[in-house]
């Protein structure tokens, strides 16, 4: 069983959208300059911004609170950039001769896992958390010990969980309470 990694989303309108924007910019920037280059006047806006800045000292309000704004815009695309978007899909593992990747949804995995582990006798409800690396399940029992129905879930969902071929494992927390009265 080889490790796989996770899915990726692939963001492309966000990136699109920046890329527009920011090209847009630029090009307006690059024609104000090569106008000034030519002769020509420059534009009232960098007439603005220039005499803004040459007013303005560094420490004022605005400066510094857009000066934070771009870096936390910044660092908000950088932290994109670098991480999978695609956390609720938990990748399934492969023998290495699939040219396609499989995955299956937390949700339906805790779903499947939960159906299981009503088939247990005693069991009364259960609620079935799916993470990244745990699987929590919460059981009420109402006529078995509560022990008998603990093991009998721990056996019905550790089957469930190999079943279901996750790249990686996820540990299994079961708990088992009687219902309040």
């Amino acid at each position: 069983m080889s490790a796989t990694g996770r899915f990726w989303s692939a963001r492309r309108v966000p990136a699109a959208l920046t890329a527009l924007v920011l090209l847009g910019a630029l090009g307006l920037l690059l024609y104000d300059i090569a106008s000034e280059r030519t002769g020509h006047p420059v534009m009232e806006w960098r007439r603005w911004l220039a005499g803004q800045l040459a007013t303005r000292p560094l420490g004022d309000g605005w400066i510094v609170g857009i000066a934070v704004a771009l870096v936390v815009l910044g660092v908000w695309m950088v932290a994109l950039a670098v991480t999978p978007g695609l956390r609720a899909l938990l990748p399934m593992s492969d023998d290495g001769k699939a040219a396609l990747r499989a995955g299956i949804d937390r949700t339906a995995a805790g779903l499947m896992l939960r159906d299981r582990a009503m088939a247990v006798p005693g069991v009364r409800a259960v609620r079935v958390d799916v993470g990244r690396r745990r699987i929590r399940a919460r059981a009420q029992a109402h006529f078995r010990d509560l022990d008998d129905v603990r093991a009998d879930l721990l056996t019905v969902l550790g089957d469930g969980i190999r079943q279901l071929g996750l790249a990686r494992r996820p540990g299994l927390s079961v708990r088992v309470r009687r219902p309040a009265r």
